[in-house]
């Protein structure tokens, strides 16, 4: 494990980057940041330091002699890494809002994970390609979803507060229509379904490349594919019936969390409950 010192450190630039941008939202220059104008360049900037800061810090942390470290703490740093990466690019073309406070705040929470669960778990077949393709595809699919859960909650919070007439939502700073969020949130659930599939396939031919055999019939491959499910569900529905707002974000926070519960939860439950690798 790295220097605790560099936890604290990394989880501080994240923390004081998510407060600064949203004292900014708040403010009458926060429409000039959010639209991408000269705060919104530094901001990116900014967040781009913290976030190779971060990098070095996992680098370290993860990898040893005995293989990849991907133990319940430094995965969920993991993915931290991986939305701060997603949102950074989409970031580039779409205005973010008050989800980038939230996304580099819950960063700075993630990235102390490992001090929190600091039990080891090496992965010896790390260096199979099979594996690394598998892995990369899928810490995309989970940051990319993990936008649009959060997405998907701000979008609920506006559209309840729009039909209350609820002033409070200028506190916010200024967001998209609620057209435009809707529109994205699907762009990304489109983007993210076709990486979840992509990591489906490849963990097929790791499991036949390491094992022999097909995707073991396991928890996490179980709540991935149920997450497939929804997912592949609500693209259709939004095709079909014309799903959208409180409905489509419920559906798309119910995908992210059997996406929790298969990876995030199987690793909590063997590691921290039943203390098993």
């Amino acid at each position: 494990m790295a220097d605790a010192k560099l936890y604290f450190i990394t989880a501080a630039l994240y923390l004081v980057l998510g407060v600064r941008i949203g004292v900014a939202l708040r403010s009458d220059a926060g429409g000039t940041e959010a639209k991408g104008g000269g705060r919104g360049g530094l901001a990116r900037i900014l967040i781009l330091c913290a976030w190779v800061v971060h990098g070095a810090v996992l680098h370290r942390a993860l990898l040893s002699e005995g293989g990849l470290d991907l133990s319940l703490g430094h995965s969920l740093s993991l993915i931290a890494w991986v939305t701060v990466a997603m949102y950074w690019i989409v970031s580039f073309r779409y205005r973010m809002g008050v989800l980038q406070p939230l996304i580099l705040i819950l960063a700075a929470c993630m990235v102390l994970s490992p001090l929190v669960f600091p039990e080891d778990k090496q992965v010896p077949y790390s260096g199979l390609l099979a594996f690394k393709v598998h892995l990369v595809v899928s810490l995309m699919a989970y940051g990319l979803f993990a936008i649009a859960a959060l997405h998907a909650m701000l979008m609920g919070v506006m559209e309840q507060r729009l039909h209350s007439h609820d002033k409070r939502l200028s506190r916010l700073g200024e967001l998209p229509s609620l057209v435009a969020m809707d529109s994205l949130l699907f762009q990304m659930i489109l983007v993210g379904f076709l990486l979840l599939t992509a990591a489906l396939a490849s963990g097929v031919f790791f499991s036949e490349a390491l094992f022999g055999k097909p995707l073991p019939f396991n928890h996490k491959v179980v709540f991935s594919f149920i997450s497939w499910l929804i997912y592949a569900g609500l693209l259709a529905g939004r095709q079909i019936w014309g799903v959208r707002g409180r409905r489509a974000a419920r559906w798309t926070l119910a995908g992210f969390a059997m996406l929790l519960v298969g990876y995030v939860g199987s690793k909590f439950v063997l590691e921290i409950i039943l203390h098993r690798g």
